[in-house]
């Protein structure tokens, strides 16, 4: 009989034992792989945000606007390749509760400064040249299911028209896609011109522009000339990178990454305490058996080697069914959150990272047990018979 042989049938010698704490080890492992799906989706943009692409916002917070002049005097500012602007618009349609993610943004220079935005050239053209239209991510269209050249009114709780209404009537005249899938395409835009000559009220600001520099090394001292040229007027600035921006952003919401690593952390402490306890006494159980394996010749190290494998195989095969179902559990709901969570998929690095993870629990909660029947003597154990 060989190792893995004892091994298996030490595993599941108490068979609702081992399947309870399987189960256990699984729920730990579906938890991590979904929290970190969504972890990876929720940070997308900063790990996506271009080295040369700069946001510079109002100083006391973005959601405070700026002069639209400030966009001309950026332009001139020495390494700037492109720049444009946007406003917040928010939305929705119909329904309060069927809220939309809309931009105010100047088309041309927009695409210009986002290039991995592709749609078709006729689309392209049919948003700059129409002055109602509206750009819709792909899936914010498959949310809603919106279709080009269809008209629909989005409706504001903030932005009303000089003639009282809060309804603004668009045409669908393109649909955006974007390079990476991680990229989101939950959201529309459409012609600040025209929102701008509409409003009831803050005519002629703008939310944040959005700039690409000639090379990143340039990034700190157009980020401080930028800075310097609004210094001490009324609406001050502060520039920073596009990742620090859209980390900045997502910080607002919470410090996710902490709140995640509670619940993982929390989950996986518990199941060490339960796995590592119930594995102790299980070699205990078996010191008899231990101490008749090394009568027969079974060296020490032998017997610590397969204690702790066991321990690891028994890691290993819940991991792999929590991982396994939190992939199904991902790629199953992947359609229903691209609108809320774009990217929101099962990376490969939460993957690996869980299978490591899988392997150092089996290792940590074996160790022990290992050790201790390593140093199971003979005399102490048959003196148990």
């Amino acid at each position: 009989m060989n190792d893995f042989t004892i091994i298996r049938k030490n595993l599941f010698r108490k068979k609702m034992r081992a399947i309870l704490l399987i189960f256990s080890i699984m729920i730990a492992f579906l938890i991590f792989g979904v929290l970190g799906a969504f972890y990876s989706a929720w940070t997308a943009g900063t790990s996506s945000a271009a080295d040369n692409r700069l946001v510079t916002v109002n100083r006391i917070n973005f959601t405070v606007s700026m002069p639209f002049a400030y966009w001309g005097r950026v332009q001139g500012v020495e390494g700037v390749t492109g720049v444009s602007h946007a406003s917040w618009f928010g939305g929705y349609y119909q329904e309060p509760a069927n809220f939309v993610q809309t931009f105010a943004v100047d088309p041309e220079s927009w695409l210009g400064v986002y290039s991995e935005l592709t749609m078709p050239d006729e689309q392209r053209a049919a948003f700059f040249n129409t002055r109602d239209c509206l750009l819709v991510g792909n899936d914010l269209a498959a949310q809603y299911g919106w279709s080009l050249g269809e008209r629909i009114p989005l409706l504001s709780n903030i932005w009303q028209k000089q003639d009282g209404s809060a309804s603004w009537d668009f045409e669908i005249c393109g649909l955006f896609d974007a390079e990476d899938e991680t990229i989101p395409t939950n959201y529309a835009m459409f012609h600040y011109d025209y929102y701008n000559e509409a409003l009831a009220f803050n005519r002629d600001n703008i939310g944040w522009m959005v700039l690409t520099t000639a090379d990143a090394s340039q990034n700190d001292r157009i980020m401080r000339e930028i800075d310097a040229l609004f210094a001490n007027s009324p609406a001050e600035t502060e520039t920073s990178t596009e990742a620090a921006f859209n980390e900045a952003f997502a910080a607002q919401f919470g410090n996710i990454a902490l709140i995640l690593l509670f619940v993982v952390g929390a989950a996986f402490m518990t199941i060490l305490m339960i796995v590592g306890t119930t594995m102790v006494m299980a070699i205990n159980e078996r010191t008899k058996e231990i101490g008749v394996m090394k009568t027969l010749g079974f060296p020490a190290p032998r017997i610590f080697r397969m204690v702790l494998i066991e321990s690891i195989l028994l890691s290993l095969v819940g991991g792999l069914l929590g991982l396994g179902l939190a992939a199904l559990a991902v790629t199953g709901s992947a359609e229903a959150m691209a609108a809320f969570l774009p990217g929101f998929s099962m990376p490969s690095l939460v993957l690996g990272l869980g299978l490591a993870l899988a392997i150092a629990l089996g290792f940590i909660t074996g160790i022990i047990p290992a050790i201790n029947a390593q140093r199971v003597t003979i005399v102490t154990a048959l003196g148990k018979l």
